[in-house]
């Protein structure tokens, strides 16, 4: 694998992640499937397919209409940078005030309705769409070929790493992400893969 390709898929791999992180209804549904063991492969396995579509829809067509855009590579690398830098200062705020992960509530006996409900705690969430499909889309117009389905792959691949860890560690992560103070290093964590990512997609172009 080339550096080229290597670095485009640690590069989708981290953004992806980074976006993921953050504390969200769809997040606390697959930690409450954890704690209570219920169904947790289909739920952790619906997410990450759900997300790595929607991935896939953001690089493969997004991304390929953007960078076939005269002189779309500049507004699109400083919208990009604008958002992740806003994001990361977001992500700083909340480390100033930072809450738990709180999962409660009783857990669907059924696999339909769990499974409708992860869907819908998926694509009824607005935030899945800027992310995915344009943020993840848009940041993938910088490269071309391999490398862009090797930015796409990294993409997907956090998804299904952190779904899937979420959901299997939820006992032994639930003290962690139950503690205030976990989720202010993971906040100001957070804000620094999106300030370096920022950077790294404004430099060609300064």
């Amino acid at each position: 694998m080339s550096m080229g390709i290597e670095s485009a898929g640690l590069e989708g791999f981290a953004l992806s992640l980074g976006l993921i992180l953050a504390l969200g209804p769809q997040n606390v549904f697959v930690l409450r499937q954890g704690l209570l063991h219920s169904h947790v492969f289909a739920v952790c396995l619906v997410c990450s397919l759900a997300d790595a579509t929607l991935i896939a829809a953001g690089v493969l067509g997004v991304g390929s209409v953007l960078s076939g855009m005269e002189d779309a590579a500049v507004w699109i690398a400083v919208f990009a940078a604008a958002f992740l830098t806003g994001y990361g200062l977001f992500r700083v705020k909340s480390a100033m005030d930072p809450e738990g992960m709180v999962a409660e509530g009783e857990s669907d006996s059924e696999l339909g309705p769990t499974i409708a409900a992860a869907l819908a705690f998926t694509f009824l969430n607005p935030h899945v769409y800027l992310d995915t499909l344009l943020l993840i889309g848009g940041a993938s117009s910088r490269y071309l070929g391999d490398e862009r389905l090797a930015f796409g792959i990294g993409a997907a691949t956090a998804s299904f790493v952190f779904f899937f860890s979420l959901g299997y560690g939820a006992k032994m992560l639930s003290p962690v992400l139950n503690n205030p103070k976990a989720w202010r290093v993971i906040d100001l964590g957070v804000a620094c893969i999106m300030f370096a990512i920022a950077g790294a997609i404004l430099a060609p172009h300064v």
